[in-house]
């Protein structure tokens, strides 16, 4: 039935007794047994029932979300995690890769309780709504769709940068970025992450094959490198190193949006497994062979290290993740907006002129938006770094933490199990805090030590 007096979905209160409706992979432990339901009033799902509705949402499986996990997680990225071997030495790298991607499994896990416990969620502006209200509703929502923008704007450049190195700058760097508007524009038209879902496919081949390249030609160039498992560094090269490292696995902020698409929520643990098996498998494999056949001088991006002509190889097979990376964070980014309009009218599941004119208007603003910042703004790189340590650890780690403490409240020290619990969760609060402070340090020094870049410019950025 069409609503005319909200866009938003009613709310609708809960009895106690429906507690055990809950998936039973989210309760805790034992003592959560008795425990009294959060009496805060929660909302149907954003999609409602689909029985027979034209556009289904909640039809993903769990590997497909898996997979869009994976894609929106692991970018070109991973090539800049040698260099943060290279400057913290061999052994603690390992350390904070393999610690950062369990605590990041963690955190993972809580986002999926949290929206058990609460099925209305779909954004992290419905999390932050539950937490602080509408003023958390606005916060988290804008928060969120700032930090999505940027990161759509950095796959514009990255872009650029691509084609530039491939064509040897064949021509003016705007043109390559408005063709980066059009192509990730045309990929993100479905309104559904089913059909995304096969493109992730595709760009988890992509990046695959691209690390396969670049560690394989190094592998042949420089067999005969020497390097220790430490190396002597400073306070600020270490914490800044070890925060690369911890923001190769911030993507959590995508992750309410992927679970609300399930068709089973429950499976979402098995989801989060394949995406953290994946990106710290693959994430320790490049890091420390690239490392090992490129020295302690490696590059950032990596694929400087192994020469000209394999970056361009490496940049023609990583195409379709820099673009399919961006789709996926641009369709979080519009569905969050789409939902605020249309959820619990008829809209949502309909594929008339407004529904689907809606949904490419507002993809399209996004990715003009996105277009001007990519090109407007000097030094973009250390933005998005700034961009990344103000929100991304706190979507990651801080925010997730709070989430554990609210579900908590009342039984926090109740049992060994909910200490533990408890710590981790202070932990995640504490881990989130240091990379904000840390990277907003890192990255605003090196915004201020670089001269800068004109904007909009035709120049060869490769």
């Amino acid at each position: 039935m069409r609503m005319t007096t909200t866009p938003r979905p009613q709310i609708v209160d809960i009895e106690p007794t429906n507690v055990d409706a809950e998936p039973q992979w989210a309760h805790a432990d034992a003592t959560d047994i008795g425990k009294k339901p959060d009496p805060t009033p929660q909302r149907q799902d954003a999609f409602g029932n689909e029985e027979f509705a034209e556009v289904k949402y909640k039809v993903l499986r769990w590997w497909q979300g898996g997979l869009l996990m994976v894609s929106e997680t692991i970018s070109l990225g991973i090539l800049s995690l040698p260099a943060a071997v290279a400057g913290m030495g061999l052994t603690p790298a390992l350390v904070v890769l393999i610690g950062m991607g369990l605590l990041a499994t963690y955190t993972g896990y809580l986002i999926g309780k949290f929206k058990s416990r609460h099925p209305h969620i779909s954004s992290m502006a419905d999390a932050g709504e539950v937490l602080m209200g509408r003023f958390g509703y606005g916060l988290f929502g804008t928060a969120q769709l700032l930090f999505l923008v940027f990161i759509m704007a950095s796959h514009i450049l990255t872009f650029t940068v691509a084609l530039n190195a491939i064509t040897k700058h064949a021509t003016c760097s705007i043109v390559f970025g408005v063709v980066a508007l059009i192509l990730s524009l045309i990929c993100s038209l479905p309104r559904t992450l089913e059909k995304v879902s096969w493109l992730s496919l595709v760009s988890f081949a992509s990046i695959l094959s691209a690390v396969l390249i670049c560690m394989i030609s190094l592998g042949i160039q420089n067999p005969d490198v020497i390097i220790s498992a430490t190396v002597e560094t400073n306070l600020v090269t270490g914490f800044t190193s070890a925060a690369n490292i911890a923001f190769s696995y911030v993507s959590h902020n995508t992750f309410f949006t992927f679970i609300a698409e399930l068709k089973d929520p429950k499976d979402f643990p098995k989801a989060l497994a394949l995406l953290q098996t994946v990106d710290i498998t693959l994430y320790i494999i490049a890091a420390v062979v690239i490392y090992r056949y490129a020295g302690a001088d490696v590059t950032s991006p990596a694929l400087g290290s192994a020469g000209p002509l394999v970056a361009q190889i490496a940049y023609g097979v990583a195409l379709p993740t820099i673009v399919i990376a961006g789709v996926i964070n641009s369709h979080v980014a519009a569905k969050s907006i789409y939902i605020s309009l249309f959820a619990g009218t008829d809209r949502m599941h309909k594929r008339d002129w407004v529904s689907v004119g809606s949904w490419i208007g507002i993809a399209a603003g996004l990715w003009v938006l996105a277009w001007v910042i990519a090109e407007s703004i000097p030094v973009f790189n250390n933005l998005l770094s700034l961009i990344t340590a103000l929100f991304g650890s706190w979507f990651t780690f801080g925010f997730t933490g709070i989430f554990g403490l609210h579900m908590d409240k009342g039984l926090w020290f109740s049992s060994p199990k909910k200490t533990l619990q408890t710590l981790l969760n202070t932990f995640a609060i504490a881990v989130g805090v240091v990379l904000c402070v840390l990277g907003l340090y890192s990255s605003g020094k090196a915004i201020h030590d670089n001269p800068g870049s004109a904007s909009f410019s035709c120049t060869n950025n490769a």
